[in-house]
């Protein structure tokens, strides 16, 4: 018997992987591709909401965890992943410069807002009322590590791609049998996917899709991340990711010309040079109406989990998201009470009325 099976191997269940590695559990992921959110995530982190000048939810909890997370991978995948890289806010008047300044004084923004304000010095980019920069930010190179992450888990035969049938789970007091595997605890990682899980269907999952462009351009020469109504990130080769756009109607992963559009036009806003668009990617965000992860222990079994929800910023929530999970399960520490599934009282309640 292996301690834990993970369904889902983006960002949340790489992080949840990963945590129960570092404690010595067996485990073994399954994942059907069916989202790619991860892997064509821009990968950015900052601490700070940068259309109204506020702190990211416990963003200094989830920075303390992040680093040493995202470096114990790439020491052991032997890989790049991390990298810091400030991000700049261009201001567009006098107005949003003294917003900048007023948010700097506030206590939990002081350390993540430089009060130094930065002229361009980038040709291509015109802003006469100069950037604002956020410390503590740069990107995780999503791509490489789920595709890494994967080829590791095969490597110790602890990975399967299929279409998880949950038809097959069949649950006990005190281990669950998936097919011809037993594990002590199951852990759903599906993101937007879990619609079709019928244990976690009923949470409040209500995804995001997101496009974003790469694109080439010889003579822009960024060395940071650039954040407007779009952000530009400098990946290496003058290449560039250009995102991103916010739909939440469509639900599904195909590229649009309506999305390609605005990125295109609001890129060309931004910046005065010549680009060439090298792709263009799309994929649904698992988002929640109250911007809140879903993470938990299912209202009826004890030995059926969840972590999902982490939006647009997976990349500083799953470490900290895994690990709380993983502490809930083993050591019985509560959750915060803004990411436990407990909050959404009719999907607890919906269980113990129907038994």
């Amino acid at each position: 018997m292996i301690d834990y099976i993970i369904v889902g191997s983006g960002l949340a269940g790489i992080a949840f992987s990963e945590k129960a590695l570092q404690n010595n559990k067996s485990i073994f992921v399954f994942n059907n591709q069916s989202q790619n959110s991860s892997k064509i995530a821009g990968g950015l982190y900052n601490p700070v909401i940068l259309k109204r000048f506020s702190e990211v939810w416990k963003a200094n909890d989830q920075l303390e965890l992040l680093y040493p997370f995202y470096k114990n991978i790439e020491q052991k995948l032997g890989i790049k992943l991390d990298y810091k890289l400030p991000l700049l806010r261009k201001f567009y008047s006098i107005e949003e410069q003294n917003n900048w300044f007023t948010a700097s004084d506030k206590s939990n923004l002081t350390k993540f807002l430089s009060t130094d304000l930065i002229a361009t010095k980038w040709d291509f980019i015109p802003a006469p009322f100069y950037f604002g920069e956020v410390l503590f930010s740069g990107y995780v190179d999503t791509s490489l590590l789920v595709t890494s992450y994967k080829t590791y888990l095969i490597q110790h035969n602890a990975y399967e791609e299929e279409t998880f049938d949950y038809s097959e789970l069949k649950i006990y007091s005190d281990y669950i049998q998936y097919k011809n595997i037993k594990a002590k605890h199951i852990v759903f990682a599906e993101g937007f996917g879990m619609l079709s899980n019928p244990f976690f269907s009923k949470l409040p999952l209500d995804g995001t899709k997101g496009e974003l462009l790469l694109i080439k351009a010889p003579n822009l020469n960024l060395d940071v991340i650039i954040k407007s109504s779009i952000f530009v990130l400098p990946i290496g080769i003058d290449l560039y990711k250009v995102g991103a756009t916010y739909n939440w109607e469509d639900k599904t992963n195909t590229p649009t010309e309506a999305a390609k559009k605005e990125l295109i036009d609001n890129l060309k806003e931004l910046i005065q040079c010549d680009f060439e668009i090298i792709n263009h990617y799309a994929g649904v965000r698992p988002t929640v109406k109250d911007r809140r992860p879903l993470v938990g222990t299912h209202p009826i079994y004890n030995n059926i989990h969840v972590l999902n929800g982490l939006g647009t910023r997976g990349v500083m929530l799953a470490p900290a998201m895994a690990n709380d999970l993983f502490n809930l399960i083993e050591n019985k520490i509560p959750l915060d009470k803004n990411i436990d599934i407990a909050r959404i009282k009719n999907f607890v309640s919906s269980f113990h009325q129907n038994g």
